[in-house]
């Protein structure tokens, strides 16, 4: 049941997420003063079954907390909170496969703890839009009983098209709740829920408060800290600080090694402006498809000067489409234009805007690069512009794609020589503003690969913080709170194996398979064809061999006639006499010729023995 608190206030520095759309947000507020309706419709259309919950006794009632990602990883994020009987899941983020990882196409938090609790799931809370803090919702949802959604009006639209792409026609399986605004309070079974405003690269990034007599969990999800926003009003968390103790805040490390100041906002768009504004041809830009609030601004100085803009990739213009829809965009008809209409217009009156500034293969931005984006090709006059942060571990492949841009074009414009992007992550010291502006009683580090959650205890260790104060937890690490008593983390651990989605596979890709494509990628294959005599066991003719990836057959005909010679003696040391036994026939193959070809070549390709019986 949703209730309203009639009791409490909004604080008066609460505010809205995004700057850029501040006069929309503040239409959807509730009055002064007042708690908005929360919206119950959602409820009814759950029908979710009636369930006998064990009662709890105040001895064994508690508050857990448990990570199914984020943590010892960048990505998957995903945390269950129980207390007593009831579960609240917060985001269910995806991995990007690493590269050791070969045909992966990402991996999602293992959801296996919670099967037998899904009718206590009260409702699982997403804190913004990107992709690993909604990606795997469509699979884990499905799989958890289709529990309600709870979340800002644009990241509920962009899971909505999230799930049609991932199974047409199941958007109507989705029981939504909105958060129309920040002053909003709700309450999911014995969670008392409210929100805050934080700034973050994504329009909608909400912040979670759980209340229960156990602690107060503060959540901002992903976060930032700007002194110079666009609208003039610096956030501040101070008023955090009042809420009931023990506080609990989970905060985001991701930045904590950053001890570099972020660029402000306005430094970006001015130097972005500059740019566009003095560009002698063509201005190619890469960016992120979710940084909505930049291309929103791009697109109102484009028009203010009288240039026309293309978007062109699959994901930024879906994203520019939900919000447009929404009302956070313009629609912008005499700006924006199709990108196979970018050549009719003069070279110094085009924009295009696009993904792949990573370099992701498949990207249009590397297609742009490597010539084989169907309108556009570089040239020596375009401006290319990366507004956009190196993801941790795509180093190599930005760093590709910048050489061949320097190859392509006379003006490369990237952060090392020019502030064109801000990030959306908080740095250092804004970890120790926050941690000063709330004053947690408890820090969890989150969302950061294990060395930054253990430098943020580090850092707030530095900054009086005890020992026991700060807790950095590993993927499926429990940590219980009860009243009036010390955190304790629990010995036994949840289930965070990956689950990794391939193609239409969903898990039934496992670490034995994953071991045979690294070899495969790092030594090749051969492939051993002997065609056998069934009734005498002997061989007939010569074994056909096929390489890939592990020699040049024409340039080692040698090696190749000593293989076949291996394989013929193979099968006549199998007694002719007996029925052919291809299992056996197949292992002393795999293992012989792995062990002969290993000597020779120092390699290890994977053998692979075809017996074929005639």
């Amino acid at each position: 049941m949703f209730v309203q608190d009639k009791k409490t206030k909004p604080s008066p520095s609460h505010r809205q997420s995004s700057t850029t759309y501040r006069s929309h947000f503040n239409s959807r507020q509730a009055s002064p003063g007042k708690v908005a309706t929360v919206y119950q419709r959602p409820l009814r259309q759950a029908a979710r079954p009636v369930v006998t919950i064990k009662k709890v006794s105040n001895s064994e009632s508690n508050l857990k907390i448990y990570p199914l990602g984020g943590q010892e990883e960048v990505g998957r994020n995903c945390t269950v909170f129980e207390y007593d009987n009831d579960i609240i899941i917060l985001d269910m983020g995806l991995q990007f496969a690493d590269e050791d990882m070969p045909g992966i196409d990402y991996i999602i938090p293992n959801v296996s703890s919670l099967r037998g609790k899904e009718k206590n799931i009260r409702g699982v809370i997403f804190s913004h839009g990107h992709l690993d803090h909604i990606g795997a919702a469509p699979i884990l949802l499905e799989q958890l009983g289709n529990p309600p959604i709870i979340g800002r009006q644009l990241t509920l639209a962009m899971i909505k098209h999230r799930q049609e792409d991932y199974k047409r026609g199941t958007t109507k399986n989705l029981k939504t709740i909105t958060i129309k605004s920040v002053n909003q309070k709700i309450k999911l079974g014995k969670f008392d829920v409210s929100f805050f405003a934080v700034e973050h690269s994504i329009v909608d990034a909400v912040g979670l408060i759980l209340q229960t007599p156990h602690g107060t969990v503060i959540h901002p999800g992903d976060w930032l800290l700007d002194d110079d926003p666009l609208d003039g009003q610096a956030i501040d968390y101070s008023y955090l600080s009042k809420l009931p103790s023990p506080k609990i805040l989970m905060l985001e490390s991701l930045g904590v090694s950053y001890s570099k100041e972020r660029v402000p906002d306005k430094t970006s768009l001015a130097n972005l402006e500059k740019l566009i504004k003095e560009s002698p041809g063509r201005v190619i830009i890469g960016t992120f498809a979710s940084q909505l609030e930049r291309i929103t601004h791009l697109l109102a100085y484009a028009e203010k000067i009288g240039k026309k803009v293309a978007l062109d990739g699959y994901s930024m213009k879906l994203n520019v489409r939900i919000a447009q829809e929404l009302g956070y965009i313009p629609l912008h008809k005499h700006t924006l234009i199709p990108v196979e209409d970018f050549h009719k217009y003069p070279e110094n009156k085009v924009i295009l805007i696009c993904t792949g500034a990573q370099g992701e293969s498949n990207a249009v931005f590397s297609r742009v690069v490597n010539g084989s984006h169907r309108y556009i090709n570089i040239k020596k006059s375009d401006v290319i512009i990366f507004s956009s942060s190196v993801i941790p571990g795509n180093e190599r492949s930005v760093q590709k794609i910048k050489d061949q841009l320097y190859r392509l074009s006379d003006h490369v414009i990237h952060s090392s020589i020019m502030d064109v992007h801000s990030g959306g992550h908080a740095n250092a010291n804004d970890i120790k503003k926050i941690l000063h502006q709330i004053k947690p009683d408890y820090l969890l580090p989150v969302y950061a690969n294990y060395y930054m959650l253990v430098e943020t205890k580090k850092l707030a260790m530095r900054e009086g913080f005890r020992d026991d104060q700060v807790t950095v937890l590993d993927n499926g690490q429990i940590i219980k709170f009860q009243k009036n008593k010390k955190p304790q983390v629990l010995k036994t651990k949840v289930n965070t194996d990956y689950i990794m989605v391939d193609g239409l596979g969903i898990g039934d890709v496992s670490e034995i398979v994953l071991r045979d494509r690294r070899m495969m990628a790092d030594d090749g294959m051969i492939v051993i064809i002997a065609t056998i005599d069934s009734k005498t066991g002997s061989i007939i003719g010569n074994p056909d061999l096929i390489s890939r990836g592990f020699i040049y057959m024409k340039e080692n005909r040698d090696l190749i006639e000593k293989t076949r010679m291996r394989v013929k003696k193979i099968v006549k040391d199998k007694n002719p006499m007996n029925l052919a036994d291809d299992n056996y026939i197949k292992n002393k193959i795999r293992n012989d010729i792995g062990k002969f070809l290993f000597k020779a070549t120092k390699r290890r390709p994977m053998v692979l023995p075809v017996v074929i019986k005639v």
